[in-house]
């Protein structure tokens, strides 16, 4: 018997019994867009944070204060100690480096910005000029933080764009005045629409001189410093300079974490990486379960077919050919439940994507690949036991249905 005779014969027998059919490309169907929505989710996640850790710029190293262990947690927490402020001299002292371009000093706070009647509550951001170009920021209108001294205050701001909106509308904010806190503060520039970073809302944000926040916010102390390196290259030594020029400086005590952004980025790539690797697998296992209902379906079959399978024994058909029949009718249907699955999976993840503009949403190429490998692995594996027992039916008991 040809390809051709095996393959129509398959699907004579599936359009013979629709109903049956339906199920078995249903629960096969069912499993593989599980998978691929699964799957999805889980790459769209992955995805999501390194577009999130790409926008806090490139070459990145970041200093926070307090040593962390590996456990996660700092020594001074464990012993009831805070942690050592890291200053703006501190700061300035890692310009020493050759590895390093520029840095950003951190400050962070809230207060009530308000102009006139109206009020809001927001986060104030102490920084430097350099931040633009680390955050790689846009400025709307007017412009950034001024250059020059760190340590001196000005009272000047920049504001996000939707505190822009909601506080002057379609007026003029440039030039005019608000108040943070108890200080007033001259708007010098806007932001342009950035949306969200690493969980802060850029347009929401208030940005001023660093040296004005500690006077705002009556502290010394450095919320984290943002360093650029001068090259992808030059990462690691500017790392390893951040924490020697800070050590001296801390005498001789290693009371600061030094993290670069390519270490963050590799660690929550391996996680949601494994992650949707997990969550694939465990919606792999509904494409065994098709595959068992496959064969449970089969086995039936076998029993409803039996005087049918005695006529192409008597007609000279061997076990093999017995055989081929039953794997090509099981591949044809694995092979249509997994397209239909697909076609689910990709509508499902599109959907997800409309609701979620946020989340990048896309199935990756080796979870579809396995799930069809799966789903035809499946059918075809669980159909052995229904087309072994129809090629050892005896043709003369198979005729009299027996």
């Amino acid at each position: 018997m040809k390809l051709t005779d095996t393959l129509q014969f398959a699907s004579g027998s599936l359009k013979g019994s629709p109903t049956r059919t339906l199920l078995m490309m249903l629960a096969m169907s069912i499993g593989v867009a599980a998978v691929v929505i699964l799957t999805a989710l889980g790459e769209g996640a992955r995805r999501y944070v390194i577009d999130q850790f790409s926008s806090l710029g490139t070459n990145l190293v970041i200093v926070l204060p307090g040593r962390t262990e590996t456990a996660g947690v700092g020594p001074g927490l464990m012993s009831g100690q805070t942690p050592r402020d890291i200053t703006l001299e501190d700061a300035q002292a890692l310009l020493r480096s050759r590895a390093i371009q520029r840095i950003a000093p951190l400050t962070v706070g809230s207060a009530t910005l308000s102009r006139d009647a109206l009020n809001r509550d927001v986060v104030v951001l102490g920084s430097t000029a350099d931040l633009l170009e680390v955050r790689h920021m846009g400025i709307a209108v007017g412009k950034f933080l001024p250059a020059g001294d760190i340590d001196e205050s000005s009272s000047v701001c920049v504001l996000g764009n939707q505190m822009k909106q909601e506080l002057f509308g379609n007026e003029q904010a440039v030039g005019q005045w608000v108040r943070l806190g108890d200080r007033r503060f001259r708007v010098i520039g806007i932001l342009s629409a950035q949306g969200e970073s690493m969980g802060m809302r850029t347009d929401e944000l208030v940005i001023i001189p660093v040296a004005s926040a500690h006077q705002l916010f009556n502290t010394s102390g450095l919320f984290r410093i943002l360093v650029e390196a001068k090259s992808r290259d030059s990462v690691e030594q500017a790392k390893h300079d951040a924490e020697e020029i800070l050590v001296q400086r801390h005498s001789g005590e290693r009371d600061v974490t030094v993290i670069t952004q390519d270490a963050v980025l590799a660690t929550f790539d391996r996680i949601l990486t494994t992650l949707t690797m997990a969550v694939g697998g465990i919606a792999a296992i509904s494409l065994a379960v098709a595959g068992v209902l496959i064969m449970n379906v089969m086995l039936i079959a076998v029993a409803q077919r039996v005087k049918e399978i005695g006529l192409l024994k008597a007609l000279g058909a061997p076990p093999k050919q017995i055989r081929r029949l039953f794997f090509a009718e099981a591949a044809l249907l694995s092979t249509i439940g997994c397209v239909a699955g697909l076609i689910l999976g990709y509508i499902g993840s599109t959907i997800i994507g409309q609701i979620y503009p946020s989340l990048p949403v896309s199935p990756p190429w080796w979870a579809v690949i396995a799930a069809c490998v799966t789903a035809l692995g499946t059918g075809i594996l669980f159909s052995v036991w229904p087309a072994r027992r129809a090629a050892r039916l005896d043709p003369v008991a198979a005729l009299a249905g027996r």
